[in-house]
This record gives structure tokens, C-alpha cells and sequence, in this order.
């Protein structure tokens, strides 16, 4: 039997339809695009030997190792947002325009071809979540910045133009409305209850263990109740935080773990499937405020959205969360 879903952080519904899906061994394609990849491309600006196809290089670790590095970050090179304009609006009767104002970054993770992070070593993990933590900083160094957007994909059903992996940073001084139509739906359940909701849904999913698939120190990472698309999994940290900026050493390293095992598993299980996935954080002048909480959201391109999800603003999710998470568990 099929029913009816309300995520909690958004406010919108799920439909989950069970009869309509697939079993979990139908997902993907089975095999291991890195299986297909060499170590290294002639014709690939991100390998190493290519600088020369690079724009300038912004940021490089490990820094005292300049000839070895792990991590390169670069400007996009064909940037939808640029700094060189302000964000100064004009109009025209209705109609209201501005630059296309901001900055965009390309992270370059590893210097194999072939290599992605739930390949990578615990170590290499950890230095990308620390080069994420270092541009999303010096990001908003820039005060005409209000959203910074870090994230990752990972196939071409999930936007890649690149097969070497990378994620990307985006930089707008534009909030978009679902993210504070989402920043309203927390302040008012804090109003209310004087709690974060983030944090409410957490202790519900720690204390269920229905929908949980793994903890490391300081964080868990669960299927949603009300996920949206098969297999979507959030890592929360478990102490409460606003902003990604604030996550410590300690913490970052057990975002790492978690990141790392949580991509083995649905690659493993799930046939290497294209998937985004995306830090949610505060935006500007929110980094303290008490009812918001950051997270880091992995969403698998298994099913992709037809008439009625693009007419209603409604998902139809072909299988149960619960069994979701069971597979990621392995049992």
C-alpha cells in the first residue's frame, strides 16, 4: 500500500508507491564508470601535466607539497556567475534585472582520472572536506556573497561535463525562495517549540533506528522519512550547527568517514548510479541563528521525474525508505 509523506524541512509531500518499483539490484547499470576510466587523459585539463589547459590555480593541498598534491581548486572556466559586475538591480516596468553576479570554483579532488571519493583513502576524504570548509570561508569573504553552494556530481544523468572527479562551489548574492521558504518553515517550528527541527528529526531517527544506516563520531546518516528519491540519504551532524563553516577538525573527520562509506555503499550496491549531492547551509548573517542546522544531502538519479511530479511540484518515490536503508546496511 502506497501513502502520503510530509518532509518536515520543506513542507512539501511525497508520494511513496511501492508496487511502481523496481528491485534493488535493477537500479544502475551494474558496473563501475572509474572501472572505465584510465589513471590519466592527454586531453583532460585536470590531469596532471595539463596545467596548461588550467585557468590559474586559486588553492592547492597539501600546500607544502607542491609537486604532490591531492586537491587543486580553479575557477570555472565557463562561469554562469562572475564578480567583475556588482549586483546592483535595475527594472523596466515588470520586469527586474541585474548582473549575473558571484563567483563559481571547480574542485579538482584527486589527481588519478579514475579516481572518486568513495574510492579514495579515509585521508584523502578528509582533505576535501577541508578544502570545501577552506573556499566555502573564503567565499564569503566577499560581502556582497549571501549563498554559497557546495556540491558534487557524480554521472551524466547528474549534470558531469567532466568525468574527472570534481565538485563545485557556487557563490550567489541571490537567495533562491525555496531555500527561505525553508529557513521560515524552521523559524516557525522554533517559534513554537523552542527547538531546531533538524535536530528533533535527528533524535526521532537515532531513537526509530528504522531508517538509520551508519554513525561515526558526530554525525548520522539516515534515509529521510519523506525521501524523495530512492536511496536519498542525509548526513547530519549531531551537534547543532548552523553553519558549515563551523564544523571543527574532529568533525571533519568523521564527515569524512561517513561520506566515504555511505558512496561505497550505494556504488556497491546500487551499480555506481549518477547522484548529486549537496551541502544545505545557513545563508549570510544566519551562521548563529538557533533554529537552523546544515547537512549534507545525497540524492541517486535512479528514477527521473515525469508529467505529473513537473505539474504538481510533488515526488513520486517507487520505494519505502525503510527498505532503503536496510540495503545500505547490508542486511
Amino acid at each position: 500500500m502506497g501513502e502520503m509523506r510530509q518532509n518536515r524541512i520543506t513542507g512539501e509531500w511525497v508520494i511513496h508507491a511501492p508496487e511502481r518499483g523496481k528491485r534493488p539490484h535493477q537500479y544502475g547499470n551494474g558496473q563501475s564508470s572509474a572501472s572505465q576510466r584510465p589513471q590519466r587523459r592527454e586531453d583532460c585539463p585536470f590531469c596532471p601535466g595539463n596545467e596548461n589547459l588550467l585557468p590559474p590555480i586559486l588553492m592547492q593541498l597539501p600546500e607544502e607539497q607542491k609537486d604532490r598534491w591531492q586537491i587543486r581548486v580553479v575557477p570555472n572556466k565557463f562561469p554562469a556567475l562572475t564578480p567583475e559586475k556588482g549586483p546592483e538591480r535595475s527594472s523596466a516596468a515588470m520586469s527586474i534585472r541585474m548582473p549575473g553576479y558571484g563567483r563559481q570554483e571547480v574542485i579538482i579532488e584527486h589527481p588519478r582520472h579514475d579516481l572518486d571519493p568513495s574510492g579514495m583513502s579515509e585521508m584523502e576524504v578528509r582533505r576535501l572536506v577541508d578544502a570545501y570548509r577552506l573556499r566555502y570561508r573564503t567565499a564569503l569573504e566577499d560581502r556582497n556573497i549571501n549563498m554559497v553552494l557546495i556540491f558534487r556530481n557524480h554521472g551524466a544523468r547528474a549534470g558531469t561535463s567532466l568525468r574527472h572527479p570534481h565538485s563545485q562551489l557556487i557563490a550567489s548574492h541571490v537567495v533562491p525562495a525555496h531555500v527561505r521558504a525553508r529557513e521560515r518553515i524552521a523559524q516557525r517550528y522554533y517559534d513554537y517549540w523552542g527547538r531546531c527541527l533538524l535536530c528533533e528529526l535527528l533524535a526521532r531517527e537515532c531513537e526509530e533506528r528504522r531508517r538509520v544506516v551508519m554513525e561515526t563520531p558526530g554525525f548520522t546518516a539516515f534515509v529521510p522519512f519523506a525521501a524523495e528519491v530512492p536511496f536519498e540519504v542525509w548526513i547530519v551532524p549531531r551537534s547543532h550547527q548552523a553553519d558549515f563553516a563551523s564544523i571543527t577538525s574532529e568533525e571533519r573527520s568523521g564527515l569524512a568517514r561517513c561520506l566515504k562509506e555511505m558512496l561505497r555503499r550505494i556504488r556497491e550496491k546500487l551499480g555506481d548510479p549518477d547522484y548529486n549531492y549537496i551541502i544545505n547551509s545557513s545563508v549570510r548573517y544566519k551562521e548563529e541563528e538557533p533554529q537552523l542546522h546544515w547537512w549534507l544531502q545525497i540524492r541517486p538519479r535512479l528514477v527521473t521525474p515525469a508529467g505529473f511530479e513537473i505539474g504538481s511540484g510533488m515526488r513520486i518515490n517507487p520505494t519505502l525508505p525503510e527498505e532503503n536503508a536496510e540495503i545500505l546496511r547490508g542486511h
